[in-house]
């Protein structure tokens, strides 16, 4: 089977190629004989009842500093695609939003992965809601009073932008800490959004694990330790990714999510568990690829494209 492949991503100039998940998608693509398109979110359109990108067919090489080489710039209609990635990174604002409604257009004729209904009613820090027996104590407010009544039942805590990534805005703070009104005023005049908080887990010093989910089953998992003197484990902020095994604790988490995931099209999901308790849902972006792949001797994106190719079959 091949493939017409369009990816919708962030500049790909100065990606990271031995870590970026998407770089790592195209790569196992192009040597599965699937033509490659790619284009930037600022660059999708509506136009008169068609799906448009302006952007370049796309060859991707494993050479630092010389990774990919583009074609002539042209204009193309999504639904001649047989799959289109949904792969730029949050913040999850209106823009990402909006390409959401507009690749609902040629789903699923088109195949977009992942689905981009779900993807925008499933963001990372709330489909697990829908799981409170699985999750840490959550709150999700913009009302002051609500968040220092959490803290108040709680004590330590972690407050955190609902629409975040990347571990950007992630604050700890003590039971008796002083700074929730003023980062409560911070984030409040930065935009109209809800915060999330969340009860602190101690065990997050011995790493916050990410597991790869695809097509609902779970392929392997690494945990990411944070660095010395700091709370986020998250690979941007200095994190440090390690080898690990999935606990029955971990499968059991994946068996209670992932027929949902299969079922709403979201071929490829990263999830955060540390110790006990799911903390986040990553269907928007997920990364975690290479690390794992590196780790483990499992080709995951290959089982990512097996996945889809059966999809489309």
């Amino acid at each position: 089977m091949t493939l017409k492949v369009a990816f919708q991503m962030d500049p790909i100039g100065p990606i990271n190629i031995d870590a970026d998940s998407t770089f790592r998608i195209a790569e196992e693509a192009q040597a599965r004989g699937h033509s490659l398109f790619y284009y930037t979110p600022d660059r999708l359109a509506y136009q008169e009842g068609r799906i448009t990108a302006r952007g370049w067919p796309l060859t991707v090489k494993r050479e630092v500093g010389n990774h990919f080489a583009l074609g002539a710039e042209t204009e193309v209609d999504l639904a001649d695609f047989d799959v289109v990635w949904l792969r730029q990174d949050p913040p999850f604002d209106m823009g990402y939003i909006t390409t959401t409604h507009l690749l609902d257009r040629i789903h699923p004729d088109t195949l977009v992965v992942n689905d981009p209904f779900w993807v925008r009613n499933y963001p990372e820090k709330l489909l697990v809601l829908d799981f409170p027996d699985l999750t840490p104590p959550t709150a999700v407010a913009r009302d002051l009073d609500t968040l220092r009544a959490f803290r108040a039942r709680h004590g330590d805590i972690i407050l955190k932008p609902l629409y975040g990534n990347g571990g950007a805005g992630v604050f700890k703070l003590h039971a008796e800490d002083g700074n929730l009104a003023s980062l409560h005023e911070m984030f409040t005049g930065i935009n109209n959004e809800p915060l999330i908080a969340q009860k602190f887990l101690p065990a997050v010093s011995a790493g916050d694990k990410r597991v790869i989910l695809v097509d609902g089953e779970p392929v392997g998992a690494i945990n990411r330790v944070p660095a010395k003197g700091e709370t986020r484990s998250n690979m941007h902020v200095g994190g440090r990714a390690e080898k690990v095994d999935l606990t029955p604790r971990d499968l059991e988490i994946c068996a209670r999510i992932g027929p949902l995931l299969r079922e709403k099209g979201q071929v490829f999901v990263g999830i955060d568990v540390i110790g006990d308790w799911l903390t986040e849902i990553n269907v928007t972006s997920p990364t975690g690829i290479q690390e794992l792949e590196r780790f483990d001797g499992t080709n995951i994106a290959e089982k990512i494209w097996q996945a889809i190719e059966r999809r489309r079959a």
